[in-house]
């Protein structure tokens, strides 16, 4: 007996290797995203990370520099911690990570996604989006970029 694949509602949008996003509850207006479906989770470059416990919640505060190739104009970010856990990256080195939970907004969609907080300084891409966010919602087309829109005119960043 053979297996099916499982159907995919046609409804699905459609993303590229590489898509704009915001992250509207840490305060990043975009941030440009790599889509990949190889990493099971999402993953924002994030540095001088710090946690604290308040009223018995932890959080976490962190900076996130939102454009690839410009280290200005850092984003302060806080989040309460939803877990800290080993992660293992394309590497295969492990290390642990703080998780938050965190709204994104992808082409005019809401979804509520896990991101970890890494060093991604030496990556290309501050973000990347990671299959578990993108379950069920999108398909991706790997010959594709940019297929939800592009920032607004008042962005400036390199393009990749």
């Amino acid at each position: 007996m053979t297996k099916q694949a499982t159907a995919t509602p046609q409804s699905s949008a459609v993303l590229g290797w590489r898509e704009w996003l915001e992250l509207p509850e840490l305060g990043i207006k975009q941030i440009k995203a790599k889509i990949d479906t190889g990493a099971r989770s999402s993953s924002l470059h994030a540095y001088d990370i710090q946690c604290e416990t308040v009223d018995g919640q932890k959080w976490v505060n962190f900076k996130v520099h939102p454009h690839q190739h410009n280290d200005g104009d850092p984003v302060n970010c806080r989040a309460p911690v939803k877990d800290y856990r080993q992660v293992t990256d394309s590497g295969g080195h492990r290390s642990m990570r703080y998780v938050i939970e965190t709204t994104i907004s992808l082409g005019g969609e809401l979804l509520t996604a896990e991101i970890t907080l890494a060093d991604r300084s030496d990556m290309l891409f501050r973000m990347l989006l990671g299959r578990t966010a993108m379950n069920g919602r999108y398909l991706v087309n790997p010959a594709s970029s940019y297929c939800l829109g592009k920032p607004t005119a008042t962005m400036t960043t390199s393009s990749t």
